[in-house]
């Protein structure tokens, strides 16, 4: 096979694989309801069928990225794109809550591998003049199936069944695990010498830290009944994150370099991204919950899904757009807008979808979807842009790390509000999110020198 078309069919299922990425973040929330009368999955259940896939990508993807570096992009999205395929049939055959979350946590696992590996391979298998357009495919691949997910997963749910998005989804992996197989290099990269050594400390106590963290949020809903299921995964929460710091500073080669934390233009963009997802999964959600649910529409799956559709739509147009608003305008006016737009967006979703007016709900999600796309769309550009090119791969698994974690702590926050107050709680959290943002951008230089 010539050199050339082994490129075009790793870009090829390098972005097959991102569109089932992108689409299984996102199909998972218009089936929640209908996997949870099937399955008699709890409210804790539920969260968790979310959270085990974002905390396994988070603690993951830093590793993932050392990885390809280490052993070859090829292996690792293989791997990556091969585990996933797997997992998707474990949960398409899971008969009760725990494989259900024991897939999704190999999932995120499989994730945190094809999703460095992949980009690492479409850098490299075009030629320099068309580097640019491949890595813009690959992830607009990427948010294409993230912005369809929703519509596809309830249109499956609605006329097969929930299991069948994950059958589908495997499928299509498996044709793009199968093109890495036939055309990609397979072989370790050349090195001068011995690489250090894998930081698996390091690893182990980010780990600890995320699930710690988490598990105490959710404890917070019965802290006055059950005090000790809030305060002791805090207490492993602080110790592991004392002890993590600690390791890091003394080892030549940590797992996470501490200095990279320290740059405040860094710490910002990735914040940036981390709110973005911190609103967009728990809308999703919560929505489709509330959506179908006796109390709201009681729509349909496929009728949730094409109720989500303005959001998908206001998501897919602005993050296509982004790079071009950001040349032309920088990217701390814009960004300022996008978050100010959640803010404003978030009570007309929430009385709309309480007055069950299916026109205003309509734009009000397309004007969040559109707020929310270009900060997630930017969000790793100008983080990467912040740190010399030999940082880039930490750099790129840090963005993504905060931005998995960012989603993880929206799922688990936005579950005590909306066990509280409904999806009008779940919008206020959001708005106040977006307020944050819009201050985490107005901190920006308001001359961005990566225009």
């Amino acid at each position: 096979m010539q050199e050339a078309a082994r490129g075009r069919i790793v870009v090829a299922a390098s972005c097959l694989g991102m569109l089932c990425l992108g689409a299984n973040g996102t199909a998972i929330m218009a089936a929640l309801p209908t996997m949870r009368r099937d399955l008699a999955l709890s409210e804790i259940d539920v969260e968790w069928a979310v959270n085990a896939y974002l905390l396994a990508s988070a603690a993951f993807i830093i590793l993932g990225g050392k990885m390809a570096d280490r052993t070859g992009a090829g292996r690792v999205a293989l791997a990556g794109l091969a585990l996933f395929t797997l997992s998707s049939f474990v949960i398409a055959l899971a008969g009760s809550a725990s494989w259900v979350l024991v897939g999704r946590a190999f999932q995120g696992v499989a994730a945190a591998f094809a999703v460095p590996g992949t980009l690492t391979l479409v850098g490299k298998a075009v030629p320099v003049e068309g580097r640019v357009a491949a890595i813009g495919a690959w992830a607009g691949f990427l948010m294409l199936g993230f912005s369809l997910g929703p519509l596809i997963g309830g249109t499956l749910t609605h006329l097969l069944e929930w299991r069948d998005i994950f059958w589908l989804n495997g499928a299509v992996m498996f044709g793009g695990a199968t093109g890495i197989a036939l055309s990609a290099p397979l072989r370790a990269p050349p090195g001068n010498g011995s690489p250090p050594r894998l930081d698996h400390v390091g690893l182990v106590l980010l780990a600890i830290l995320m699930v710690a963290a988490i598990v105490a949020l959710q404890g917070m809903r019965v802290i006055l009944e059950a005090p000790a299921r809030c305060l002791v995964p805090a207490a492993v929460a602080i110790g592991s994150l004392v002890l993590f710091v600690r390791a890091e500073r003394r080892r030549d080669a940590p797992f996470v370099d501490l200095h990279v934390l320290a740059h405040p233009a860094f710490l910002r963009a990735t914040a940036t991204g981390a709110v973005a997802m911190f609103c967009i999964l728990p809308l999703l959600m919560f929505l489709n919950i509330d959506l179908q649910g006796s109390d709201g529409l009681a729509l349909t799956p496929v009728e949730a899904g094409l109720a989500t559709l303005p959001m998908s739509a206001g998501l897919l147009a602005v993050s296509l757009f982004a790079p071009v608003l950001v040349r032309r305008f920088g990217a701390r006016l814009p960004m300022m807008v996008a978050m100010l737009a959640i803010v404003g967006a978030s009570p007309v979703v929430a009385l709309a979808a309480e007055d069950k007016a299916l026109v205003p709900l309509a734009i009000g999600l397309l004007l969040i979807g559109a707020g929310l796309a270009l900060p997630y769309a930017t969000a790793p550009r100008l983080a990467l842009a912040t740190l010399p090119p030999e940082s880039a791969g930490l750099s790129s698994g840090l963005v993504n790390a905060g931005t998995f974690l960012g989603g993880s702590l929206g799922v688990t926050i936005n579950a005590l509000a909306f066990a509280t107050g409904g999806l009008a709680a779940v919008m206020a959290v959001i708005a106040g999110a977006g307020a944050l943002g819009f201050a985490v951008c107005r901190a920006m230089p308001p001359n961005d020198p990566h225009r």
